[in-house]
């Protein structure tokens, strides 16, 4: 999931820091998405996916692009 966030920040030009201000998802939420030590819940997702104009399936789908 999170290779699927590092790519909608790439691709538009966003930081983590950005979105964490903007959707309210703590930075240390962020981190440990990254780092793997927690997996998002749906209402996380779901903040995640209309910020970035996306379906929460996208999110969930690794082999999708």
């Amino acid at each position: 999931m999170y290779k699927k966030f590092e790519e909608l920040l790439i691709n538009q030009q966003l930081s983590a820091y950005r979105v964490s201000k903007e959707t309210g998802i703590p930075q240390s939420t962020l981190s440990e998405w990254k780092s793997g030590r927690s997996t998002p819940k749906t209402d996380k997702l779901k903040k995640l996916a209309d910020y970035f104009g996306v379906s929460i399936e996208y999110f969930l789908d690794e082999d999708a692009s």
